[in-house]
């Protein structure tokens, strides 16, 4: 693709809104991942909607809004959408009004439910039809032993996310998904998922945005690039959070992204496709070969278009691939 102008025309210009993750995208912790807001900044230049889909429930998403602003990024509340409001709003259409409902969350998860008209309370013995899980810091054993008890006896169980991880300032910690596999295994029953990957969450934001060419942008296969697929739209995986280059390659069919962005600052260059050549394949000055469990890459591991080479070959030798395959790399520099 080129501009009006003849010269390469940036990645950016073929969507007209962008759907961003959070956390592993624009930052990790309290800090903002070096480059993120500045890039985030640059879109409304270009006509490009901005915004952000996340599986964090911790937080309202007035609170969220106002993080990112300190963090230098653009954000209205309204432009995130959480799955905190997407629990909700299943709980709602499953439950009648007036309901009391276990909240195993933060209070923001609660303040959703109340918003729907529904009753929060904290424990098992206060009759709830239903158990919401969210994530919090916060969230103890006592917690999680009132909802395995609500869950156990037959309450609906909805979970905002099952991530199992969630990027942190000092690494990877665990995530809701771990939370919820502790009242799994409890209570013997399986939730509803309001959040990532399913798609209605990713659905929402687009609609809110009005946007006809979104592309998702996340750090997790699992969650953002599964959830942005479900939805139909283009997605692109950026390598500042949880999932690798290499798990990238080795990512099952379904989770597979459009695009493989270093950073967020990608999103202003021009994108060299993958191309088909002498029975491999290019992307800009990196080619990729595939021979029986192996690829064959010419480039460098550090160059990011080596990569994008070596998922076009191999995708291409495993199309339908239902779980994980790795092949052993050989580099020719």
């Amino acid at each position: 693709m080129a501009s009006d102008h003849g010269t390469p025309a940036a990645f950016i210009d073929a969507f007209d809104a962008v759907l961003s993750d959070l956390d592993g995208v624009v930052y990790a912790g309290p800090h903002a991942i070096p480059g993120a807001p500045e890039a985030l900044q640059g879109l409304a230049s270009r006509g490009v909607r901005l915004g952000y889909v996340t599986n964090n429930a911790s937080r309202s998403t007035a609170e969220v809004a106002a993080h990112l602003r300190e963090l230098g990024a653009p954000a209205a509340d309204d432009d995130v959408v959480s799955s905190a409001q997407a629990g909700a709003d299943l709980l709602a259409q499953r439950v009648p009004a007036g309901s009391r409902v276990l909240v195993t969350g933060s209070s923001a998860l609660a303040e959703e439910v109340e918003r729907r008209g529904l009753v929060p309370v904290q424990s098992a013995d206060d009759g709830p039809v239903a158990v919401i899980q969210g994530f919090s810091p916060d969230v103890s054993w006592r917690e999680l032993a009132e909802a395995s008890y609500a869950v156990a006896s037959g309450a609906l169980w909805i979970a905002t996310n099952t991530d199992l991880t969630i990027p942190q300032a000092r690494g990877i910690a665990p995530g809701n998904g771990s939370l919820v596999n502790a009242v799994r295994a409890a209570s013997g029953k399986e939730p509803l998922v309001a959040g990532k990957p399913e798609a209605p969450l990713f659905l929402a934001a687009a609609e809110r945005l009005g946007a006809e060419r979104p592309v998702v942008v996340g750090d997790r296969l699992d969650t953002d690039i599964l959830g942005g697929n479900r939805a139909g739209f283009a997605t692109a995986a950026v390598l500042t959070g949880v999932d690798t280059k290499e798990t990238i390659l080795a990512a099952r069919t379904a989770e597979r992204p459009t695009f493989i962005l270093a950073t967020l600052a990608d999103l202003y260059e021009p994108y060299p496709a993958p191309e088909a050549v002498d029975g491999g394949w290019r992307a800009g000055g990196s080619a990729a070969k595939v021979e029986g469990g192996s690829i064959r890459i010419t480039g460098s591991p550090e160059d990011v278009n080596a990569w994008r080479a070596a998922c076009a070959a191999w995708w291409e030798a495993h199309p339908e691939a239902d779980r994980e395959t790795v092949p052993e790399l050989v580099w020719e520099n």
